[in-house]
């Protein structure tokens, strides 16, 4: 059985015998709603590739702390992958964040249109399988597409094309809560050298289909060979 696994904000300079102390949010959930005790053991990670296991020693309402016991530093994976999220209504944005850190993705750009219903709140960056996605501040998508081309890990550019419900259909606009029509989101892909590709023609919400699209360009790379 595996261990339970808790964010940590930082584990810099942290060895073998120290004392990590978790607070806020993370330390709420461990202890109120997972039931952590103390004796316990636990992994903590920063989400950037170092994870201690330890033993927790004290426990409160919103803080407890372990005492390391092991360390390791584990390679961030390569290719890097990066998702424009458009933002859905209701709570269907966190869950796209979740889901999406927990197949892998490094970034998460939320795509707030000028017609977008839903609006960025700040970061909700989730942690999965021992790693943090970052969550930019939603900004004009164009921009950050564009400066996202050239990095060291990213090898270019797609555009998912998948249909959405409410009359979107792959040659016209898709509604007031998507805010860009389709040749407007080819014209932006192709002036950084992008490719567009289309997930057949089934309905998809579009909080949904960022992992879709993921998982078809994962399963064509080492990371998931």
């Amino acid at each position: 059985m595996s261990l339970p696994v808790h964010l940590a904000d930082t584990l810099d300079g942290i060895a073998a015998g120290a004392l990590v102390e978790v607070a806020g949010d993370e330390a709420h959930h461990a202890v109120a709603v997972r039931r952590l005790r103390v004796g316990a053991s636990v992994v903590l990670t920063d989400g950037w590739g170092t994870a201690v296991t330890g033993v927790v020693e004290s426990t409160g309402k919103r803080v407890f702390e372990v005492r390391v016991s092991s360390l390791r530093h584990e390679p961030l994976p390569s290719p890097e992958v990066v998702v424009v999220q458009a933002l859905p209504t209701g709570d269907r944005g966190e869950l796209a964040v979740e889901v999406l850190t927990e197949i892998g993705v490094a970034r998460i750009v939320p795509w707030v249109a000028a017609r977008s219903v839903a609006v960025w709140k700040g970061e909700r960056a989730v942690c999965g399988g021992g790693l943090r996605a970052r969550v930019d501040g939603g900004r004009g998508v164009a921009g950050r597409i564009r400066r996202s081309r050239g990095g060291p890990a990213r090898g270019g550019l797609a555009a998912a094309g998948v249909r959405g419900g409410s009359g979107c259909g792959a040659d016209r606009g898709c509604g007031r809560a998507r805010g860009w029509s389709h040749r407007r989101r080819i014209s932006v892909l192709s002036e950084v050298g992008g490719v567009a590709v289309r997930l057949g023609s089934e309905v998809v919400r579009t909080s949904t289909a960022g992992v879709a699209a993921v998982a078809v360009l994962l399963s064509r790379t080492s990371r998931w060979g």
